[in-house]
């Protein structure tokens, strides 16, 4: 069965009206690149740990500054932080994607981006978490694309009910990737950009890419913040 997809985040009828909110929409890109960048490489020199340290405080910083959050000004006068679990190793898995489901096609006609067609790479195979379809952007810029829903999702004190995302390489949120094997931190995952304002419409986890199991960091929901 193929991903429920909206469409890609964009804010419904807003991008194409402002060139200074397209603008804006290109810095937010542009400093989550940066930051993965950072993350990568602090990862690699000072531990996971602290790469998350750095990931939470950043995006915390945007969120609350940048013009492109995802906040309203009145979310963000009340605004103190993302909810954010704290750092768990274990979550820190790598992955190669199978064959299983490669070649999958399906053509989304989204509000703002006319059809927009995605391609199934695999699948990642988590031992004791569970199986997770990866997606390919087919158009403009390509994309490994990786969201999931998990036994948190919608319960009290949990994740996003809608799901939240691991891997989206066209906007630049990836952990690495090395002989063939990507690096699948769960630690780092967080919320669309719907999940707090309904403006945007985001693509969501299906079937193929829901665990069976709680996955208990990464970013979590507030629903004073929330749509």
């Amino acid at each position: 069965m193929l991903l429920h997809f909206l469409h890609i985040c964009t804010q419904a009828g807003l991008m194409a009206s402002s060139a200074q909110t397209a603008a804006d929409t290109a810095g937010w890109r542009l400093r989550t690149f940066a930051l993965y960048s950072q993350v990568r490489a602090t990862a690699e020199h000072d531990g996971a740990a602290a790469a998350h340290e750095l990931w939470v405080r950043e995006r915390n910083a945007m969120f609350a500054d940048h013009p492109a959050s995802a906040l309203d000004p009145d979310q963000k006068a009340l605004f103190t932080g993302l909810a954010v679990a704290p750092y768990d190793p274990a979550w820190r898995i790598s992955g190669e994607i199978e064959p299983a489901g490669a070649g999958q096609e399906m053509s989304v006609t989204t509000g703002t981006d006319g059809v927009v067609a995605f391609v199934r790479l695999g699948t990642f195979d988590i031992p004791d978490v569970g199986k997770l379809a990866v997606w390919r952007h087919a158009g403009y810029g390509g994309g490994i694309f990786l969201p999931f829903r998990d036994a948190t999702s919608g319960a009290d004190g949990g994740s996003y009910g809608a799901g939240r995302y691991l891997l989206d390489t066209i906007k630049g949120a990836h952990l690495g990737h090395a002989d063939g094997r990507f690096t699948l931190d769960f630690n780092f995952c967080y919320n669309p950009s719907c999940a707090y304002d309904p403006a945007w419409a985001c693509p969501l986890p299906g079937p193929d890419n829901r665990l069976p199991v709680p996955v208990p960091v990464g970013e979590m929901y507030l629903p004073e913040l929330g749509n």
